[in-house]
């Protein structure tokens, strides 16, 4: 089950960067987007040449530079699903896991299981938790039958 797909706009990115106190510029706008409407969880590389081919002259740096901003902001977390990778999710939704599958790579929102929200903290301040399933996905399951 996953969640529905949505389109934020230009507009509703810039505003949710001043709502974080972070000054729009084209490059964090188009790697926000990246993150946001791809629903993907990229990688920073995968986002570098995403957006590279609509801006030539953006470099590496600068999409490390925006991610480490908008990581800082709040509006995007890391995710390390993948031993020594790096993947990006937006920040500001609602409470889920993530699939990742063996076969294909592809990672996949799933509802949070509800026994994760009944855990007694016992005084413990969580920022995050973050539930990730591993296996085949429908696609790579059914390849295999």
């Amino acid at each position: 089950m996953a969640f529905a797909e949505y389109t934020l706009t230009d507009t509703e990115l810039v505003g949710m960067l001043h709502e974080r106190g972070i000054r729009p510029s084209i490059q964090r706008i188009a790697v926000l987007a990246c993150i946001a409407n791809g629903r993907r969880h990229p990688t920073a590389d995968e986002i570098y040449r995403e957006i590279s081919q609509h801006y030539p002259s953006l470099s590496r740096t600068t999409v490390y530079n925006s991610l480490h901003t908008l990581v800082e902001g709040g509006l995007v977390r890391e995710l390390e699903i993948r031993s020594g990778t790096c993947n990006y999710d937006l920040a500001p939704q609602p409470r889920h896991s993530h699939f990742s599958c063996r076969r294909c790579g592809q990672i996949f929102d799933l509802p949070m299981p509800e026994t994760v929200s009944s855990i007694d903290t016992g005084g413990f301040d969580i920022d995050s938790v973050d539930v990730i399933f591993r296996g085949l996905c429908p696609k790579c399951h059914k390849q295999t039958n």
